[in-house]
Formats: C-alpha cells, sequence, structure tokens
C-alpha cells in the first residue's frame, strides 16, 4: 500500500513521540507546578565560646573567657540564594511587609548578625538596612523582601548563644507561585545531568526519528513542499489594531512556505467584515480573502465563519499633564458624557486643563469594543477635525476621531488634557502620555484570564464559508491559531487563544479545522 511507505512511517512514529512528549511535558507541569524558589543551607555551624559539651569532638576558640553569658557561643553562617529558574522580586513575598523570610534558630539566642554576598551583587546591601525589615528577637530573625535574580545569593553571619552546635535551623516563607526550602551545595564529583533519564530517551528517539526523516528527504527524487504549507495568493484585511500581526505571520508564512503570496490590507473591522461578504456572495464560493475584527462581526452576516483567534487588551491613554492613575467605569462614562468642561471639576487635584476626547472613526474595531464593553452606548458626533479648535460652538467638549492607533496616540500625547484608547501592545506607550487603570484594575496581558480588567475582546478571523482544506486560506489560518504564528501573537502583546490561559477566554476555542 502507499500509504506504507517509508517516509510515512517514520513520520506518523515522529508525530507519536511528540504527542507523547507533549502529554509527558504537560504532565511535569503539573507536578512540578512551581519556577520561583529560594533555597537555604547552614554551611556553618561552630562553637567559638570556651565551654566543654555536646560530647562532640570540637575546637574551640575561646574568644569570649572573660564573658561569662557568652562561654556557649555559636556562630552560624547560613546561605540564601535564589536556585530557581526565574528571578524573584520584592512583590513576590508574601509575607507581612516589609518582612520577607523568617529564620529560626532553635534552643539558641541571636546575639549578632552580619551580611556578606559577593562582590557583584553589592547593590543588595541596601535592602538590609533595619528599615527594610532585618530584625532580631530571641531565636528569631526576620529577613527583608531581598530582590534576586537566578543564581543570586547572600550569607548570614550570625552570633548566638544557648543551645548546641548542630540544633534546628529552618528558613520560613511565601514566594508567590514559588516556594522556600532547605538545599544542598554540589560538588565537582556530584554534578546532576542536564537531562533525567526518561528525558534522554525520550530526546534520542525523537532525535533518530527526525535524522531518519530528514534522510529520506534529501536523498529522494521528490522534494515535497513544507507539511501544511499551501501555495497561492491571499488577502488579508479588517482591523487595524491588529495589521502589524498580520504583516508579521504573512512574511513570516511566505518564508516557511514558498509560493505563497500574501498581501496586508487593513481598513478597520467594519469595511473588512463588508468586504468579505460582498465578495464572497459575488463568487458564490469561498474568496483568497479573510477579515480580522476586533470582537464579534455585526448581525446580518450569516455566512461568514467565526475563527477565535487572540484574545486582546485595550488600554485608556492619557495625557501627562494630567495626573490620573486610576478611573471608575461609571466617572469615565460620565467623562464621555460630557458632564466634565474641565479635569478639575472630576477631580479638584487635577489641573483645570480641558478634556479632550480622541476617538477612533466608526471602522474601528477598536471603537466598536470600546463602545461596547466600557461605554455601554455610543460616542457622539466629532466636534473637531484637529483635536485642539471646535468646529461645533454648541459641542460640549473637543471632540476628535484618528484613523489608526498611531494617529490616536500621537494626537493623545500632544494635546494636553487628551483622553483616549487603543489596543495594549508590548511595545512602550509614546512620550507625553500613560495607561489607566479601570476600577483598580490595570491593564495588563499577564494575568488576561483571572484579571477582572473589563478593556479586552477576542479577536476574530472571518472566512466566507469554510475554506478548502488544501487552500491557502485554511493553511494560513491553521499557521495563525495553531502553528508558529502563536509565536507572533504574543510578541504582539496578545494571547493565543489556544494557549491554556487564553482558552479561559475565548470559550470553545477556535472553530477552524486541523
Amino acid at each position: 500500500m502507499d500509504w506504507l511507505s517509508a517516509e510515512n512511517v517514520i513520520a506518523v512514529g515522529t508525530a507519536l513521540l511528540g504527542v507523547f512528549a507533549s502529554l509527558a511535558a504537560l504532565w511535569y507541569e503539573r507536578r512540578v507546578p512551581r519556577r520561583k524558589r529560594i533555597g537555604y543551607r547552614v554551611q556553618m555551624d561552630t562553637p567559638i565560646g570556651s565551654e566543654e559539651g555536646g560530647g562532640r569532638a570540637t575546637v574551640r576558640l575561646g574568644l569570649f573567657d572573660e564573658d561569662p553569658s557568652m562561654t556557649d557561643a555559636t556562630l552560624v553562617l547560613l546561605r540564601v540564594e535564589n536556585d530557581g529558574s526565574q528571578s524573584i522580586a520584592g512583590d513576590d513575598y508574601t509575607g507581612r511587609e516589609p518582612h520577607g523570610l523568617t529564620a529560626e534558630f532553635s534552643g539558641r539566642v541571636i546575639r549578632g548578625i552580619a551580611v556578606t554576598q559577593p562582590g557583584d551583587t553589592g547593590h543588595l546591601m541596601e535592602h538590609f538596612a533595619p528599615t527594610f525589615g532585618l530584625r532580631h528577637s530571641g531565636s528569631t530573625l526576620r529577613i527583608p523582601r531581598v530582590p534576586l535574580n537566578h543564581g543570586e545569593h547572600f550569607k548570614l553571619l550570625v552570633l548566638l548563644t544557648g543551645g548546641h552546635v548542630g540544633d534546628d535551623v529552618r528558613i520560613t516563607g511565601g514566594i508567590r507561585d514559588g516556594e522556600v526550602r532547605p538545599n544542598r551545595s554540589t560538588t565537582p564529583d556530584d554534578t546532576p545531568p542536564l537531562l533525567s533519564r526518561p528525558a534522554r530517551l525520550l530526546t534520542g528517539l525523537l532525535t533518530l526519528s527526525v535524522m531518519a526523516l530528514s534522510t529520506l528527504i534529501v536523498v529522494g527524487d521528490d522534494v515535497p513542499p513544507p507539511m501544511g504549507c499551501a501555495e497561492g495568493r491571499l488577502t488579508v484585511v479588517g482591523s487595524t489594531a491588529f495589521k502589524p500581526v498580520a504583516e508579521e505571520l504573512a512574511d513570516k508564512y511566505e518564508k516557511d512556505c514558498p509560493g505563497s503570496d500574501i498581501e496586508v490590507d487593513a481598513h478597520g473591522s467594519a469595511p473588512g467584515i463588508n468586504e468579505l461578504d460582498e465578495k464572497g456572495a459575488a463568487a458564490a464560493s469561498a474568496p483568497a480573502l479573510i477579515a480580522f475584527s476586533d470582537g464579534p462581526k455585526p448581525s446580518g452576516h450569516p455566512r461568514l465563519r467565526e475563527n477565535r483567534v487572540a484574545v486582546s487588551s485595550f488600554a485608556m491613554v492619557l495625557s501627562d499633564r494630567v495626573p490620573l492613575k486610576n478611573l471608575s467605569l461609571a466617572d469615565l462614562r460620565r467623562v464621555y458624557r460630557g458632564e466634565f468642561r474641565t479635569w478639575r471639576e472630576l477631580d479638584p487635584a487635577l489641573p483645570a486643563l480641558p478634556v479632550v476626547l480622541v476617538s477612533r472613526n466608526s471602522n474601528s474595531g477598536t471603537r466598536a469594543v470600546f463602545q461596547r464593553r466600557i461605554l455601554r452606548g455610543f460616542e457622539s458626533a466629532p466636534s473637531s477635525a484637529d483635536c485642539i479648535r471646535k468646529d461645533d460652538p454648541k459641542a460640549a467638549l473637543v471632540r476628535c476621531e484618528a484613523d489608526s492607533t498611531e494617529e490616536l496616540l500621537t494626537s493623545v500625547a500632544k494635546v494636553p488634557g487628551a483622553i483616549g484608547y487603543a489596543e495594549l501592545r508590548s511595545a512602550d506607550v509614546p512620550k507625553g502620555l500613560h495607561r489607566i487603570s479601570l476600577d483598580g484594575a490595570a491593564p495588563t496581558i499577564e494575568d488576561i484570564a483571572g484579571s477582572s480588567y473589563p478593556f479586552r475582546e477576542i479577536e476574530h478571523a472571518y472566512t466566507y464559508g469554510r475554506p478548502p482544506a488544501d487552500s491557502l486560506a485554511s493553511s494560513f489560518l491553521n499557521y495563525t491559531m495553531r502553528g508558529s504564528g502563536q509565536d507572533v501573537i504574543r510578541t504582539h502583546g496578545h494571547v493565543p487563544c489556544a494557549a491554556p490561559e487564553g482558552l479561559r477566554v475565548c470559550g470553545d476555542g477556535p472553530e477552524i479545522e486541523p
């Protein structure tokens, strides 16, 4: 049978190994969910007083012969380090401020402390001032919230009395998404392998399979196209907010799949939806056209098929001349209803700058998201063409419209007292403006599934009906939603719907068939 060729057998075997590797990775992630970790160990515990005892062969220094209260003195060197895979910031500690960790020296009393650390991490010393939480009482030592990059450490040299050498020393504390636990040093003869035995076996099998498949492809008479690729021409229209993502996706797909030609011509979500519906109806079939939309399509387009691609966060942006960091949704709606002529009318502590509303035009999907998710209504008509002077004297506020995200951000940064909205991208916002929180929730992509932040929406990709399985449209959608395109989506500050955190927001996830 033709399908039992060597290439197909190896390809199927490699795919099964990949599935097994994915399941193993998921199992490992569930078993080992913490990746932030503080480890500690006692590097020295020695007597330095003059009193014998404990039944242990020791050499005592007798440093305190003239001080009877120190005859049982001991010296402990305690090493604290970040031995996890991620950096630990000051706000990662969950204990009561200002303390981060607590060290207990059972049966002994702390008499003095010295902090030591490597020369290349001297910047940590400023965190050990008493005002930052370094305190001791009895056998308890309170350690401040010291930020530690991966591999960084500090040492605590503690002078103690009472008890015995070897008495229990324990550090406790809470780390967000992490743990505090004792560790041990790694000697040159005790170097752990980089990979466990199952990981080495799985890696070897995958490597052999890939090498065999590559050899068969190289020596074969025909050079097949990359798996999942399709040739032809495709046009991508729709959302200008998602345009940078679509352009990079098109470039990468064309490089990965020779013979494909993808043009991105984004002029807004609404025009893209209308163009797709009109061309599909005229052709009576699925045209080589995909429309991205910020949010679901409007009613009246029953033949358009929805594919959920990513979760996008949006942000309110405000001129830096107005030092406001948070707005309630109720006050924001009052601002857009024109109830405040100046920012001082909203808050007497704010400057008396006029409120200027910079909005997107009516074709913008971002504007549709803002009206649907935030305003719960429609914006008023524009009253200015340049965002500075009112063309309509009867209008309560200056309200202007921008054709693109870049134009809106430039206007808000330039006009004192201006406020607007835009999608949240991974890049920094321009100088002259800042993002503001809504009802105390900050715009962020790190916790997009669990956050209560309201200004977010699902990015959709629409086709006219179901495109043929071997078409460029179908291949490009799979590349975007399940393939390498997910990395592109993340780099632009969006969360793929196929990712675990994206699935919780996107519901049933993308409808495109694999």
